[in-house]
């Protein structure tokens, strides 16, 4: 086992492997070694579809050995802290390896701790998420025979920022299709002020909600699950925004006690949990105040140690946690080093927030939220060769993108280190 390696790269996630990759295909003769312990590798994105019954599992995952890029040595081991002034990384089992670089990419971490009742409560009964197992909120979709259908996220940043809406307008459209809809109450509530910050795409998610009679329930904030008795306590962090609804045909409870604690009774309650930084990411010297990895916004270079780097989701980059981003971080990341590698100075590539979400609206329906720093929507002039003119607007072309399009473009572009 080596112990000292000119770039090493933390976490076999997009970000790790695509960013090795495309060094690789740069030049073959960089010495790059990867840690990561996990066994398998899998495709995130498509886990709405499978708790929405329209994907199968088994098709997100490989073995981590069929992605590694050939020529990266993999460390099959967790690291576990940083030594920036010794350029250097301990790990759980292969003791410290130094480098000249080092890319950290390990994503972040599911914190359940965060809401009360959560830890106990989830993949529990009809408490799911698509973040952890898809194949349960499918399992509760299909159960579901009516009542209240609650779906919310928490204050924290978390991957994919549309995924806890996604589920809902699937679910919505799953008891239209099955008869339900007059049975059930569809609520999203989040701790946001809006739906979507981008404003094309707002307005286009805002019909599709009352397309579906759902209750959007912006300011609200869950701060406890009570899985047993099926009841969630959120916190009203608007003034003004928290209106009880009462459907008159099938009563939706909110019970407010105080000024701003709502409690909502729950036949499935779907959430995204919160999120931070690696354990050993967050106890480093690495973080902002935030704790999350400190890089410049545009050159994703540590903003006090210069041969370190971070992109993905562990980067403190205010844009949405997504694979679409790091596809446009990498190149970035990728210049950066070799240039200094080679002249002692950074590249002229500069990453502008790029981010998409995919936001799936219903079975076969798309919209498609592509965004930067500033929250402009910037579509991509390819879309049009796909006849999509308006991907702000719901497309059956997108759903296609987004069911066969992006894993084909992940597996084989992405994993590959293409640019693309």
């Amino acid at each position: 086992m080596k112990s000292h390696y000119q770039i090493l790269v933390i976490g076999g996630g997009t970000g790790g492997i695509m960013t090795s990759a495309n060094l690789l295909a740069k030049d073959k003769s960089l010495d790059i070694g990867l840690i990561e312990p996990a066994e398998w590798h899998y495709y995130q994105p498509a886990w709405t579809l499978v708790g929405g019954g329209a994907y199968d599992f088994e098709n997100t995952k490989r073995p981590m050995s069929t992605v590694m890029p050939k020529g990266v040595d993999w460390i099959k081991d967790y690291a576990t802290g940083f030594n920036p002034e010794q350029n250097s990384v301990s790990t759980k089992e292969s003791g410290d390896i130094t480098y000249d670089y080092l890319i950290v990419s390990p994503g972040l971490v599911m914190d359940t701790s965060l809401i009360e009742g959560l830890t106990e409560s989830l993949g529990k009964g009809v408490v799911c998420s698509n973040y952890t197992n898809p194949k349960h909120t499918w399992e509760v979709l299909r159960n579901f025979k009516g009542g209240n259908a609650v779906f919310t996220q928490p204050t924290t940043p978390i991957k994919c920022g549309g995924a806890p809406q996604k589920i809902a307008y699937l679910a919505a459209d799953y008891f239209k299709k099955n008869g339900l809809k007059n049975k059930s109450n569809v609520v999203f509530a989040t701790p946001g002020s809006v739906i979507f910050g981008v404003k094309e795409i707002r307005e286009s998610l805002m019909q599709v909600i009352s397309k579906y009679g759902i209750h959007f329930k912006p300011f609200y904030t869950p701060v406890k699950i009570d899985g047993e008795n099926q009841m969630v306590t959120f916190k009203g962090v608007g003034t003004g925004e928290n209106k009880c609804v009462i459907n008159e045909d099938n009563e939706l409870r909110e019970v407010m006690s105080g000024e701003q604690i709502i409690e909502m009774p729950f036949d499935m309650l779907h959430l995204a949990p919160p999120q931070t930084s690696p354990k050993f990411v967050k106890e480093s010297s690495l973080v902002n105040d935030a704790d999350w990895l400190d890089v410049d916004i545009h050159t994703l270079q540590h903003n006090k140690y210069p041969n370190i780097f971070g992109l993905g989701d562990v980067a403190a980059l205010p844009t949405a946690k997504t694979g679409a981003a790091i596809r446009k971080q990498v190149p970035v990341v990728s210049d950066n080093i070799r240039q200094l590698i080679a002249y002692d100075k950074k590249g002229n590539k500069s990453y502008n927030g790029y981010s998409s979400c995919p936001l799936v609206t219903g079975y076969g329906k798309m919209i498609l939220a592509e965004f930067d720093y500033d929250n402009n929507f910037i579509p991509d002039p390819k879309l049009k060769q796909m006849l999509v003119f308006n991907s702000e607007k719901e497309h059956w072309r997108l759903w296609m993108l987004k069911k066969y399009g992006l894993p084909y473009l992940y597996w084989n572009k992405m994993m590959k280190g293409k640019e693309v």
